[in-house]
């Protein structure tokens, strides 16, 4: 485990710690990362799979969706895969970012994280409770505070800076 770079010295010099909290807070979040990945690549490898979960999970009942006409079941296949291979996208992006500057105390890196989960959380949330389906709305809280517990956990006010660019 490379250590942690903490705020800098009154030097200028980054200090350097292992932060066991931290590390504890970052395998949290990296494996809640993961686990988005696979959910994404179950949306995409087992699509009857996930439209008999996601049937019960809106509509109380496993074959919902599949009760739909044949087109708009293509159609929810075909969006429940391409959703997942952004999902999929995200993760990696997102699991880049932490196992790189993230893992060494980069600001940017936090927000980067931090940023990319509010921009999900609050349109998708929004829709979910503005079209009635409140169930995905406490799903995305479920996650959300999965991810907020670690990052509350690591943030640093004065966290080092990947870019010496200003």
């Amino acid at each position: 485990m490379q250590p942690h770079a903490g705020p800098a010295a009154p030097d200028g010099a980054p200090t350097v710690h292992t932060g066991r909290l931290f590390v504890f807070y970052w395998r949290w979040l990296t494996s809640v990362t993961v686990g988005v990945l696979l959910f994404g690549v179950t949306m995409v490898l087992a699509p009857g799979a996930m439209s008999r979960g996601l049937g019960l999970l809106m509509f109380a009942s496993p074959d919902a969706i599949s009760a739909f006409e044949g087109h708009a079941v293509a159609y929810i296949t075909l969006a429940h895969g391409v959703l997942g291979a952004a999902i999929i996208g995200w993760s990696v992006a997102l699991l880049f970012v932490l196992l790189g500057p993230f893992r060494r105390g980069s600001r940017e890196a936090w927000l980067t994280y931090a940023v990319s989960m509010a921009a999900w959380f609050v349109p998708d949330t929004a829709l979910s409770l503005w079209i009635g389906l409140w169930q995905n709305a406490v799903l995305n809280s479920v996650f959300a505070l999965a991810v907020a517990i670690p990052l509350a956990a690591t943030y640093q006010p004065r966290q080092t800076s990947s870019s010496t660019l200003r």
